[in-house]
């Protein structure tokens, strides 16, 4: 069986057999987290960076977790509108005016956050080096008309979601939401986790190792080949550019389990998390193909609240049980790559039935 380090309490043994069993199976190097209470019972890690398995595993090692990213951007956007300073409700176009072109004057935050506004991805061409602009990109998105009455009906906005919200945030505060998320998020959580990283952390980053099948699906626009370069690294893409390691995926999203506050740091009120729950959209998703409940930039069941990264990290925060599980890897799974987070997140609840 693999070899497991870190720490985990006696309760929740299961997590590391879990993470051991995946490592011994598919992956090659990877982190599991569990907070409770905003506390950490569970960080742990294992395996390798590289494909060859010859350089292991470290406690501070990140990697780019895609998708998961978005549970930053949109936990942001949760903390203005708690704060006062950013009205979920408002027109996007009052933050943004340019937004208003082709007929978007009444498109909501809101719509932003639960992927209904009808701007999935851009009219005409775009490259992955079109996307490291990101004044270009955004106003590309200002400047087109939604694809459907935004509102009614939802499609993944899975790299558009951070453009639009990191620009609203920019015009809000000021500051680019990489920038405010590291000043007023991970700074006073402690949490080792950057959306545009910075050159200094290079040395700590596992490159990702692409899927038996290649380096992307037919159709997607950025593949592992991408990721694994420096202009990836220093481009602020809100959606699917975050670094990080389970433990500090965990450390932020922690607050929202713990009604606002994480080991002593209030990031915003009780009420201001419950609004992650805000229905937007029930029904099936017109990008992903399946039935889906988007909230306020998350996936919705029972009270739980969840996303994960193209590959298979992910992170589910438990309001009931005040619990947050995150999982972060470096080899990406096209297929089936959710089932090793999802195996992580059933022995945490094992855990906490026993």
């Amino acid at each position: 069986m693999a070899e497991i380090q870190g720490r985990c309490d006696d309760r929740f043994t299961k997590v590391a057999e879990a993470l051991a069993a995946s490592l011994d199976a598919e992956d090659v190097g990877a982190s599991a987290a569990v907070y409770v209470d905003g506390e950490p019972v569970v960080d742990i890690w294992g395996g390798y960076l590289d494909a060859a398995r010859t350089v292991p595993w470290e406690r501070d090692t990140i990697t780019n977790v895609w998708s998961t990213t978005k549970t930053m951007t949109a936990l942001s956007a949760l903390i203005l509108a708690d704060r006062g300073e950013l009205d979920l409700d408002a027109p996007v176009a009052r933050y943004w005016p340019e937004f208003a072109a082709a007929g978007k004057r009444d498109v909501r935050v809101r719509h932003l956050l639960g992927h209904t506004a009808g701007l999935p991805t851009w009219d005409g061409p775009i490259t992955v080096t079109d996307l490291y602009d990101r004044p270009a990109v955004t106003a590309r998105l200002a400047e087109q008309a939604p694809q459907w009455e935004p509102g009614t009906e939802a499609g993944y906005h899975s790299i558009t979601f951070g453009f639009l919200i990191g620009e609203v945030v920019r015009r809000v505060t000021g500051r680019s939401l990489g920038a405010f998320f590291a000043e007023e998020v991970a700074g006073p959580l402690g949490a080792d986790f950057h959306i545009a990283l910075p050159a200094e952390h290079d040395h700590r980053v596992a490159p990702l190792i692409a899927a038996p099948q290649g380096d992307r699906p037919e159709g997607f626009l950025v593949g592992v080949s991408d990721a694994n370069t420096p202009a990836w690294r220093r481009a602020e893409m809100p959606a699917i550019g975050g670094y990080g390691n389970a433990r500090s995926v965990g450390a932020v999203q922690s607050v929202l389990a713990g009604g606002g506050v994480a080991r002593g740091v209030r990031l915003l009120s009780e009420a201001g998390c419950e609004r992650v729950f805000e229905e937007q959209y029930r029904g099936e998703d017109r990008i992903l193909g399946m039935p889906i409940r988007w909230g306020m930039g998350y996936r919705l069941e029972n009270h739980t609240c969840s996303w994960g990264g193209w590959g298979g990290s992910v992170v589910l925060v438990d309001f009931d049980h005040r619990m947050t599980v995150s999982y972060v890897m470096n080899q990406v799974l096209w297929d089936d790559g959710y089932s090793r987070g999802l195996g992580i997140v059933l022995a945490a609840y094992d855990a906490i039935s026993a």
